[in-house]
Order: C-alpha cells, then sequence, then structure tokens
C-alpha cells in the first residue's frame, strides 16, 4: 500500500553573494500574459480551518484527489520514528462508520484505487475514480484520515507487514544507500531518521502512540485537498466544508510544531560485504531546498551529469561527459544523478554502481567533472540541460495523478502551484555564469557525503576525498 520517497530542503542565499542572490531573485519575475499559458487554471479556496482546496479542471472522464499533509518522518522522534508510516497503513483498517471489509468493497464497487505513502515530510492518501465519484472518494478519504479505529488486533497485524516491508527495503540497495546517506548527512536530526522507522520502534507502537500524532500534527491549517483531472472546484470546495469542514486546526499542548534546525555534516560510512559483486553508493553534498533561488541551477546541474546504464548502451555522442567517460573506460554498471529537496536543505550529488577494481577512478572522474562544472562549463551543455529539464518536467505531468501530486506538493513546499510557463521563464533566465557560480557555492571546498555498501575496501579515504573538493585555479 505505501512505497519510499525521497524529497528536499533550503538553504539561505549566504551574505557573500549578494549580487548572484539578487539575480537569482529576479527569476520568479514572471509576466501575468505568461502566467496565462497554464491552462487549465489552478484554483485556490481556503477553508475557515485552514485547510485549502486546490484544483485543476481538464475535463477528463476520471479524476485523481488525495489528501496532502505537512507530517511526515521529520516530525518524529528516536523514540516515536516509524509512527507516521504505521498511521499511514492503519488508515485502511476500518473506521467508526466503515469496517475494512466495507472500505475495500465500496472502492471495488467503484472501480477506484486508492493508496497512501508517506516521505520525509509529507503523508499523502489519493484515490483515481472516475469523475462522477469524486464525491465518494472524497466521503472515504475524509473519513480514514478522522475516524479510524486503530483496532488492536489490525494493529498487531500490520505490525508483522510493515516487519515484512523492511526486510523487502532491505534487499532494495539504492534505499539501503540513501537511509545510511541521510544518517551521516543529518546526524542528530530528525531529517537522518528513516521512515520506517528501526525494528524495535515497529514492535513497540502502541494505539495511543498513532492517536498522538493524528492529534499533534493531522490539522487542517497543514492539509491540501488537491483534485486533478474531471475535477469542478466549486463542488470539491462543498465536499471539503461537509466532511473536512470539523477538521481541527487547534493544538493542545503546544503550537504548531515546527521542524527543528538542520544540521548538516559532511561524513562518511561503509558497509563492508565482500560476498557482494559491486558497490552500491552515494556521494553528495548539501543542496538548496525546494524554494530557495539556488534550486533551479543545482536542477540545470543535476542534469548535467545526467545518468548512465552500461546494460542500456551509448555512445560518444551522450551529452553527459561522466556517462562519456564511464562508457569509454568501463567506470561502472551505472550511475544517477539526484537533486533531493526539502524545505530548508537537500542533498545534491550521484547514486553509482560500481565494480571494486574501479572505485577510485570513477570518484575520481566524478570529482574532476564537479571541478570542471565550477570553472569551465560551456553553453552548450547549459542549454542541452534546460531543454531537457523543461521535457522532463512536462512529461511529469502526463495524467492527473501526477497533476494531483504536483499540486499537493507544491502547496506545502510553496504555498501556491507554479505555473509551467513560470518554471520555464525560471530555467531559461539562467545562464552558464550562474551554474557555474552556483555550482562554486556548493561543491568548492565543501565536506561531501559518502554511503558505500559492499567491497568498500578499495574505496579512498575520505581524507582524500574531502581534499579533492579543492582544487587550485578558481
Amino acid at each position: 500500500m505505501s512505497h519510499l520517497r525521497f524529497k528536499i530542503v533550503k538553504s539561505v542565499l549566504s551574505n557573500s553573494n549578494l549580487k548572484l542572490s539578487r539575480k537569482l531573485s529576479n527569476l520568479s519575475n514572471v509576466s501575468f500574459k505568461e502566467t496565462l499559458v497554464n491552462v487549465p487554471e489552478t484554483r485556490v479556496t481556503e477553508l475557515k480551518n485552514g485547510l485549502r482546496v486546490v484544483t485543476e479542471d481538464s475535463g477528463l472522464k476520471t479524476a485523481t484527489v488525495g489528501l496532502w499533509i505537512d507530517a511526515g518522518s521529520r516530525y518524529e522522534t528516536p523514540k516515536n520514528n516509524g509512527v507516521a508510516h504505521f498511521l499511514e497503513h492503519m488508515a485502511f483498517k476500518g473506521t467508526n462508520k466503515r469496517s475494512q471489509t466495507q472500505l475495500e468493497l465500496e472502492v471495488e464497487n467503484m472501480g477506484a484505487h486508492l493508496n497512501a505513502y508517506t516521505s520525509r515530510e509529507q503523508t499523502v492518501y489519493y484515490a483515481k475514480c472516475l469523475s462522477k465519484d469524486v464525491d465518494k472518494s472524497v466521503d472515504i478519504l475524509a473519513d480514514i484520515i478522522q475516524n479510524s479505529k486503530f483496532g488492536e488486533a489490525e494493529i498487531e497485524r500490520e505490525r508483522s507487514v510493515i516487519l515484512r516491508e523492511m526486510q523487502e527495503v532491505e534487499t532494495n540497495l539504492q534505499e539501503v544507500v540513501f537511509d545510511h546517506l541521510h544518517s551521516i548527512a543529518f546526524q542528530g536530526t530528525p531529517l537522518g531518521l528513516t521512515i520506517l522507522g528501526p525494528t524495535e520502534n515497529i514492535k513497540s507502537i502502541q494505539r495511543q502512540d498513532l492517536i498522538n500524532y493524528v492529534d499533534d500534527h493531522y490539522k487542517g491549517s497543514r492539509m491540501v485537498l488537491a483534485g486533478a483531472g474531471g475535477i469542478d472546484h466549486d463542488k470539491l470546495v462543498k465536499l471539503a466544508e461537509e466532511h473536512l469542514g470539523n477538521l481541527s486546526n487547534v493544538y493542545h499542548n503546544s503550537e504548531i510544531p515546527s521542524l527543528t534546525g538542520v544540521r548538516y555534516t559532511g561524513s562518511e560510512v561503509k558497509i563492508r560485504d565482500d560476498d557482494m559483486p559491486f558497490i552500491y553508493g552515494a556521494i553528495a553534498v548539501e543542496g538548496a531546498g525546494w524554494d530557495n533561488p539556488d534550486n533551479i541551477p543545482l536542477m540545470i546541474a543535476n542534469t548535467i551529469i545526467g545518468s548512465y546504464d552500461r546494460a542500456q548502451g551509448g555512445g560518444n555522442n551522450m551529452g553527459s561527459s561522466l556517462a562519456q567517460a564511464s562508457m569509454e573506460d568501463n567506470l561502472c554498471v551505472n550511475f544517477q544523478s539526484f537533486n533531493t529537496c526539502y524545505k530548508d536543505t537537500g542533498l545534491w550529488g550521484v547514486y553509482f554502481v560500481v565494480d571494486r577494481l574501479k572505485i577510485y577512478d570513477f570518484l575520481t572522474q566524478l570529482q574532476n567533472n564537479w571541478q570542471e562544472m565550477c570553472s569551465v562549463l560551456g553553453p552548450a551543455d547549459v542549454n542541452r540541460a534546460k531543454n531537457i529539464l523543461k521535457t522532463n518536467i512536462s512529461l511529469q505531468l502526463d495524467g492527473s495523478t501526477p497533476i494531483c501530486e504536483d499540486i499537493g506538493r507544491q502547496m506545502l513546499c510553496y504555498g501556491r502551484r507554479i505555473p509551467i510557463a513560470e518554471m520555464e521563464a525560471r530555467i531559461d533566465a539562467v545562464d552558464v555564469e550562474t551554474v557555474r557560480k552556483v555550482c562554486e557555492k556548493y561543491i568548492y571546498d565543501r565536506c561531501p557525503v559518502l554511503a558505500c555498501v559492499g567491497p568498500t575496501e578499495g574505496v579512498p579515504d575520505y581524507s582524500n576525498i574531502r581534499a579533492r573538493m579543492r582544487w587550485f585555479g578558481l
């Protein structure tokens, strides 16, 4: 029912780069005429309890409607880590109005799909259905977040399900690597915790823990009811008032929970297993948050690094120079650049699968590419990356579900939906100098984080990797 997502955060512009920050701040200045290109329009209505209803009506016969909640594992503590994900599982196990069987039959009879997921900063419940069944879907979604019973028998059954899910996740080495990467990058902070939580917590979480988390975080002002596809905005607002209008926005124990200050720590972790055929790892530096102007240039830089998979082949005309080197010198099995964002920080780097005898050469080539992006990056690479980025953004919004997800996430991260025209204008406004300056700001002489699993004996010492983050000639 659930799946993991990794998303990312914000870093404040330094006073030492005021000229660049003024330039980047102008990227959001898009004319009103340009914003009208975003058709159909995104409509927003806020209820009295702070819940926002946001829709994009494209006139389809199907629709996606869901609740995006500003609550994830980052709002947990080491003591209750895993409760947000546990709660997501329990939401489908029956309410005061519907038993689990009745809930499943109702969804099945509509031909709808009900799903949910938990990330580090958000919990999401959504339904895909025919447009005529949006009212029933909203009723179900409102019911499961407000009236779930959290029966003891269901808790025990779901405890076993989550423990099995944890075992499955352990076989997904990419997720294992990213969990380790977060744990060392954000040591001692909730952002370093895993989404599923430790085994001992899953075995000990009780009904009251679930109730406390709902009471502390499931508030109207921290929710967005998003709809896309065949959605009537006014009708959805009425449904929200009917089913979610009484949702509390009062905090009994304290004020609105705020994110604790993030603390990034450059460091490394190596999990050695010589029986594994390859090294699975990731290297990153601290990136920018969702609403930081630096994020657009970092997205372009991320696209320039690109990705490579030996199984898919490639040619000398591949845009990524790292991919070209990987192919010519057989440096890796595959790699993929990433730009993971959260509200106030991020991780910008590369995930890789490399032969034990090639790890030194691969990391050397990667860091050489980072150096070139700070110094000799050319306009051809930037223009190509900008075109690829704009294309990918448009392709990712193919269908009501990704559009609905885009609406929910952006409303929680930015407080508004950014029109595609504005996003494209921001990307077009970035030039070569801006990308170089931002790369220098985040890469040059910065302490990276490195997480590796497998036959790690040949992985360079951290001091060696850190030394190569500083080079002469800048």
